[in-house]
């Protein structure tokens, strides 16, 4: 009889030590972590920002300024960025690629991103195109090109007897311009 009102009386113990401590020593700890996890989260964006400048990077500021808007209603994210279109002709006619037409489509918003995309169409040879594509990698502004579509017909072949001509090719493409929203 003894052992059972012992074995009862620690149980009761051990169960005001496990109730004392789950009530009064690790009640806010979740709630701690929490803050804590965003505290650090913002710190962490902080110390980044301070590696790249601190570091020099700046095609990696560069990046993030010419990309990064602070609103939806910026002018980074407005159809038709006349600043990229001048850059995009500016591009052209540095290669010496024909522009037939482009056509500038609303911006959508994907996320925390927003894309504004633009289809063109130009005539030019492969090694233009190649340089095209090695601008496009290479530009302050992020651009994704979405597709691009070269018409080589069989008629054109047949009806062109000049090879020079049969150099040129004209091109169809789909590219968008992404900008980052600051939340």
């Amino acid at each position: 009889m003894l052992r059972v009102k012992l074995l009862f009386l620690s149980t009761l113990v051990l169960a005001g030590i496990f109730y004392y401590e789950l009530n009064w020593v690790y009640r806010d700890k979740p709630a701690d972590i929490r803050y804590l996890d965003r505290q650090i989260s913002k710190w962490n964006e902080r110390l980044i920002t301070a590696q790249i400048l601190a570091s020099k990077l700046e095609h990696v500021y560069s990046l993030f300024e010419n990309n990064l808007a602070l609103s939806a209603r910026d002018t980074l994210v407005a159809e038709a960025s006349m600043p990229f279109l001048n850059w995009l002709t500016n591009t052209f006619n540095k290669l010496d690629i024909k522009l037939i037409s482009i056509r500038p489509k609303p911006p959508q918003r994907f996320g925390r991103h927003y894309e504004t995309p633009y289809e063109f169409e130009i005539e030019c040879n492969f090694k233009q195109l190649g340089k095209l594509m090695t601008i496009f990698e290479q530009s302050p502004r992020l651009i994704a090109v979405h597709e691009f579509n070269v018409k080589n017909g069989i008629q054109r072949l047949k009806n062109t007897r000049d090879i020079r001509l049969l150099q040129k090719h004209r091109v169809e493409m789909k590219i968008a311009t992404l900008t980052l929203i600051k939340s």
